[in-house]
C-alpha cells in the first residue's frame, strides 16, 4: 500500500469519526439511545396542557386538617391556619434590594413580629406593629457594597444566616449581637436546615456542607457533581430521620447521613447534557411526608420517590417548578402556566385541571408566571410576576379574587397565626 493509499484511509476513517453531532458514530449512538426503553430525553420543546380535566369534580375537603407551621424539616405545610379576609393591617418597610429578579427570601416569624433584612445587608427585628425593635450590620464597607443577600434559620436564641457573598455567621435573636462569623469559599445558594447541633446549607459548587451551630465551625462537606454555568433556582434541602437530602443545580437528589456525611443514596433526574444549561433549569422545592419525597421541574416531570431507596414511586408530566403541597391523599401544584392541578398523591393519577388565568386575556398570560402558592384552610393563594395574588377554592379550583399586591414581582405568600404575608421590593405586606 503506497503513501497516498494511506493518506487518503486516514482522511476518510477522520471524517467518519468526527465527533461532530452530525457525524455517523454519533448518529449511531443516537439511535441506540432511542432503543433503550428507560432512556428519556431532556430539554425538548417544553410542553404546555391548555385544557382542563375533569373541572367539575367537587374535592370532599370536609376533614381537612390545618396547621400554623412556619418551620417544618419536610417543606410539608399542608393546610394552614387562614380564614382568608385579605384586609391589609401591616407594612413592614425595608430599603429595596438592588439587582434582584425574584425575591426568594423568607422572614423569620414571631408571635410578636418578624426579622428580615436590607440591600446592604442589615437585619432588622420587627414588633407586631411594624417597629423596628433592633437593626444590625455585620459587614464591612466593602462587603457591603457586594449587596449581599440573605438566607435565615432560627436555632433557639441563635440566629443563622448564610448570602450569596460565601458569608455565614450567627447572631443573638434578642439583641442582633454577633456570635460568630465565618467565610465560605462560594456563595451559598440553599435553604438551611437545622437538626441538633448542625445546620446544613448548600453553595453554588453543588457542595452540601455541615456546620456545627455553636462556633460554626465545618463538620464535613460533600460536592456534587458541579455544572458549568450558575444556577437560576435556590436548592432544595429536606430532613428525614437521619439523613439530609437536597437537590443540586444539574437536577441530582442526594440523601447524606447527617453523622457522616456519606451517600445514602442519588438519583440523577437529568441527562448530562443539562451541565451547559442549568441557568434555564428550574427545579421546585422538595417536599416529603416521611415516607415519599416530591417535586417537579420545568421540564415536565413531576416526581415521587421512595424516602429510603430513592427508588422512583411515579413521574408525570407536569411542567411546574413550584412547590407542591400536600394534604391527606391528594398533591397540589400550579403549573408555569398557570393550572392548578390535583394529584393522586400514592400514585401519581391527575384528578384535575383547573385554569387558574382564566380572567387573563390571552396576550397577557403570555407575559406573567405564576411565583408560588399557600393553601389556607380549602383556599388557594397564588402570587404572580405581575404583582397579584389569584384566590381560588381548592373544592372546585374555581377563581374567587384577585388582589393587587404591587406593580412588580412578589414572593410566595406565607401563612402564620392566621395571617398571610407577601414580599414586595421594599416592604412585607400583612393581611388578616
Amino acid at each position: 500500500m503506497n503513501r497516498l493509499t494511506i493518506l487518503i484511509l486516514s482522511l476518510f476513517l477522520l471524517n467518519n469519526c468526527s465527533p461532530n453531532e452530525e457525524s455517523r458514530i454519533w448518529k449511531n449512538k443516537e439511535k441506540n439511545l432511542n432503543n433503550q426503553k428507560n432512556i428519556q430525553k431532556v430539554f425538548l420543546e417544553e410542553k404546555k396542557i391548555t385544557e382542563e380535566f375533569n373541572q367539575g369534580i367537587k374535592l370532599d375537603l370536609s376533614k381537612i386538617k390545618t396547621n400554623n407551621k412556619i418551620v417544618d424539616n419536610n417543606n410539608d405545610y399542608g393546610s394552614q391556619d387562614y380564614s382568608g379576609l385579605i384586609n391589609k393591617i401591616g407594612n413592614y418597610r425595608f430599603s429595596k434590594i438592588e439587582n434582584v429578579n425574584q425575591l426568594n427570601f423568607k422572614p423569620i416569624f414571631f408571635d410578636n413580629g418578624l426579622i428580615f433584612f436590607d440591600k446592604k445587608g442589615s437585619i432588622s427585628r420587627y414588633d407586631n406593629k411594624q417597629k423596628v425593635l433592633w437593626k444590625k450590620n455585620h459587614y464591612s464597607k466593602s462587603e457591603k457594597k457586594l449587596k449581599p443577600k440573605l438566607d435565615f434559620a432560627l436555632s433557639g436564641e441563635d440566629l443563622l444566616i448564610v448570602d450569596n457573598i460565601a458569608k455565614y455567621y450567627s447572631v443573638n435573636v434578642t439583641t442582633g449581637a454577633l456570635n460568630w462569623s465565618n467565610n465560605n469559599m462560594y456563595p451559598f445558594n440553599s435553604e438551611i436546615k437545622i437538626k441538633k447541633n448542625k445546620f446544613f446549607v448548600v453553595d453554588y459548587k453543588n457542595t452540601l456542607r455541615c456546620y456545627n451551630i455553636i462556633d460554626g465551625t465545618e463538620c464535613w462537606n460533600l460536592q456534587t457533581e458541579d455544572s458549568f454555568t450558575i444556577s437560576n433556582s435556590k436548592f432544595s434541602l429536606i430532613i428525614i430521620d437521619d439523613n439530609i437530602i437536597f437537590s443540586n443545580s444539574i437536577g441530582d437528589i442526594t440523601a447524606v447521613d447527617i453523622e457522616t456525611g456519606l451517600i445514602t443514596w442519588q438519583l440523577p433526574t437529568q441527562s448530562s447534557n443539562i451541565i451547559n444549561e442549568t441557568y434555564r433549569f428550574k427545579i421546585s422545592k422538595l417536599v416529603s411526608d416521611g415516607k415519599s419525597i416530591f417535586f417537579s421541574n420545568n421540564k415536565n416531570q413531576f416526581y415521587s420517590l421512595d424516602a429510603k431507596t430513592g427508588i422512583i414511586n411515579w413521574i408525570n408530566e407536569i411542567n411546574s417548578n413550584l412547590t407542591p403541597i400536600t394534604i391527606g391523599n391528594l398533591l397540589f401544584t400550579v403549573s408555569n402556566n398557570g393550572y392548578l392541578y390535583v394529584v393522586e398523591k400514592n400514585k401519581g393519577n391527575i384528578i384535575r385541571i383547573t385554569d387558574l388565568y382564566i380572567n387573563y386575556k390571552a396576550k397577557k398570560r403570555k407575559d406573567i408566571n405564576p411565583v408560588g402558592f399557600a393553601i389556607g384552610n380549602t383556599q388557594l393563594y397564588l402570587t404572580n410576576t405581575d404583582g397579584k395574588m389569584i384566590i381560588a377554592e381548592l373544592d372546585l379550583g374555581n377563581v374567587i379574587g384577585i388582589e393587587k399586591i404591587s406593580g412588580d414581582f412578589t414572593s410566595k405568600p406565607f401563612i402564620f397565626n392566621q395571617n398571610l404575608f407577601v414580599i414586595k421590593n421594599g416592604s412585607i405586606i400583612q393581611y388578616n
